[in-house]
């Protein structure tokens, strides 16, 4: 009996229990999912400093300044980026002053350089400013002990810098879910390998390997179990290590697909073994010994939408990532579509923005689950339900974006 693909995937997540915590350098954290909020180790900025180079001055010594009536004051010492000047400013005298550098006791506003004229010890204030102008208050940016970056976030490359800047130099991130990899049949060969009659290239196992990375998790490839139960049993059992095992192939119902006999006879606690779901309907998924384990359909297609539905959620709720994460969206459909059946359906789509600057998303006229080279081209899956009349173009779609955003700025 085949189970709804919403239930298929309430069931992959609930299943999936999160990776310990490991403390990397923050230079290896891009990429990676902390596993604790990080806390600023100081204040930034530490002290009262001038965003402008200039010359800080007593506000009561420039109130009245005007084209007509200038204010000359006498220039006592210098305040520069990485120093400072530590006596007191008194009446009508003034600090030169350098962008970054602590403001002197006794000043409260920053005369910008343009604004003065400057001859040997003393300066001219042409323009007056405000209490406080160009001053930039400490902790401005953020206050020891501040969270910074919560448990669950992507560890971008501006967040790394976030951290840098905190004076925090190691980080506590999830451990990568180590993901086992089984590719089976007797016609498929590794790329680049002798490729002999009616044998074909075993992309899925390539394709998923570079997913699992994408997603922040570690592919573990056992290599291609051929169609016979010793060699498949082999390659189960190697896996029992992993966090989760994928195989790939062999989870239909024909005399050589042997993966569900196997993994029952090694102690699979079967969950369910048909989705409602086009494509990827022979999807299996249960525990073995407390693995998840999730049995993949062999069409390339299949491959790559079940990673979209079920893997990338699965390796999220691995790392802890907030469900809030999920990736759907909402579109306009680019031209009609016909109603659908009882299976929820995937459409690869290309996806772009409208005259009126909304996204609209456009499933391409074939949706063959063996056509790599469309799958390679979508952007998206636009998601029909079962069931789903007719749609016009301009009616609104859910879809997935099959870019995860995972190494951002």
């Amino acid at each position: 009996m085949m189970i709804p693909a919403s239930d298929a995937l309430s069931q992959i997540i609930a299943a999936m229990k999160p990776t310990c915590a490991e403390q990397v350098a923050l230079p290896d954290a891009l990429g990676r999912i902390l596993a604790e909020d990080v806390l600023a180790r100081l204040t930034q900025p530490w002290a009262d400093v001038s965003a402008m180079d200039g010359y800080a001055v007593r506000q009561e010594d420039v109130a009245q300044v005007s084209a007509q009536a200038p204010a000359t004051l006498k220039v006592i010492g210098e305040s520069a980026a990485g120093g400072s000047f530590d006596g007191d400013v008194g009446p009508g005298c003034a600090v030169r002053i350098f962008t970054g550098a602590p403001v002197p006791k006794g000043t409260d506003t920053i005369i910008i350089q343009e604004d003065t004229e400057a001859a040997g010890e003393a300066i001219t204030v042409l323009e007056k400013a405000p209490a406080g102008k160009f001053i930039r208050p400490a902790g401005l940016d953020f206050k020891a002990d501040t969270v910074l970056l919560k448990a669950g976030s992507l560890m971008s490359g501006r967040n790394v810098g976030l951290a840098a800047a905190a004076n925090v130099p190691w980080v506590k991130v999830r451990r990568k879910p180590r993901i086992a990899l089984i590719a089976t049949g007797n016609e498929v060969v590794m790329p680049g390998d002798t490729l002999g009659d009616n044998q074909i290239i075993s992309s899925n196992s390539v394709m998923l390997s570079a997913f699992i990375k994408v997603l922040g998790g570690e592919p573990l490839d056992l290599g291609i179990a051929r169609d016979d139960l010793g060699s498949l049993t082999e390659r189960v059992r190697a896996a029992k290590q992993a966090d989760m095992l994928i195989t790939i192939g062999g989870a239909s119902v024909g005399d050589y697909d042997l993966v569900g006999q196997v993994l029952l006879q090694e102690g699979l606690q079967l969950a369910f073994d048909k989705v409602a779901m086009r494509p990827g309907k022979p999807v299996i998924f249960g525990l073995l010994d407390g693995m998840p384990v999730l049995g993949m359909p062999g069409n390339p297609v299949s491959v790559g939408v079940s990673s979209a539905v079920f893997l990338r959620p699965a390796i999220a709720a691995m790392l802890s990532v907030p469900a809030t994460d999920a990736p759907l969206q909402t579109a306009q459909l680019a031209i009609d579509l016909g109603g659908n059946d009882e299976r929820q359906e995937y459409m690869r789509a290309t996806l772009s923005i409208g005259a009126d600057g909304e996204h609209l998303v456009t499933p391409f006229s074939k949706q063959d689950s063996a056509m790599l080279a469309k799958f390679a081209e979508a952007d998206c899956l636009v998601i029909r339900a079962p069931f789903a009349p007719p749609a016009k173009a301009g009616d609104t779609v859910d879809f997935i974006p099959l870019h995860t955003g995972r190494i951002t700025l």
